[in-house]
């Protein structure tokens, strides 16, 4: 194991292979990038309690406790970035690990260069969603976000999104029956190039109602042939 340097992002590797686990670790330390290391998913579940990193990168197929179940696990406590490794390149496989929580995928074999782009990314995403702006708070209705805390409110019950989740609610948030179309919101979900599809986005606002939905919310509307919006929040 890796022990993360003093006032560098962290990252969780997870991969029970340990050559892969070796080149992600000298691709992010060449980036001023923290690692910890687990071999399996229970050990990536201890490590996560004790270590909080700033984010998870994980395989899917590990033994023990494997990645989606993982990725299950971290998302019910903590809005924390995770990203997938898999050797899986199919989009429903894909989409599936979007629905589940991870804010990206990567798949294997991969370019170390762009693995990093894309951590990068992921943490400069979810910097942007925690301190944007000073003791500011959006309302709509039921519906509250605290930019400084990144916390999600649904009359007072709080709704866990993990970075992108929350970046594609605040943009809607802030211009409440604004009808946004999936383009737009691929920029606000994923500002730098990348490529993404429009069900990848149906599959973050699918996970947003399932979240809202638990705790008797249902914050975000479908307007057929264009796009989404945030609805009355009565």
């Amino acid at each position: 194991m890796i022990r993360p340097v003093s006032g560098l992002p962290t990252v969780l590797i997870a991969d029970d292979d340990p050559h892969i686990r070796e080149v992600v670790r000298f691709a992010l330390s060449r980036a001023n990038i923290g690692c910890v290391e687990a071999a399996d998913g229970a050990e990536a579940l201890r490590l996560f309690e004790r270590t909080r990193p700033d984010l998870l990168l994980v395989d899917v197929l590990m033994p023990e406790v494997d990645g989606t179940e993982v990725c299950r696990r971290v998302r019910a406590v903590s809005s924390v970035p995770i990203l997938f490794l898999s050797s899986k390149a199919d989009e429903v496989d894909k989409i599936v690990g979007l629905e589940i929580g991870a804010d990206d995928y990567v798949t294997k074999p991969f370019s170390p260069r762009e693995l990093v782009a894309r951590v990068r990314a992921a943490l400069r995403r979810a910097e942007r969603g925690q301190t944007p702006f000073s003791d500011t708070v959006l309302r709509h209705g039921a519906l509250a976000l605290d930019l400084e805390r990144h916390e999600v409110l649904w009359k007072d019950t709080p709704v866990a999104l993990t970075a992108v989740e929350f970046n594609l609610v605040k943009a809607m948030l802030a211009h409440p029956g604004r009808v946004f179309t999936r383009e737009a919101l691929m920029t606000v979900a994923y500002p730098e190039p990348t490529y993404v599809s429009d069900r990848t986005i149906d599959s973050h606002v699918r996970g947003i109602r399932e979240k809202f939905a638990a705790v008797g919310g249902a914050p975000v509307e479908t307007v057929r042939g264009v796009g989404y919006k945030v609805g009355p929040c009565e």
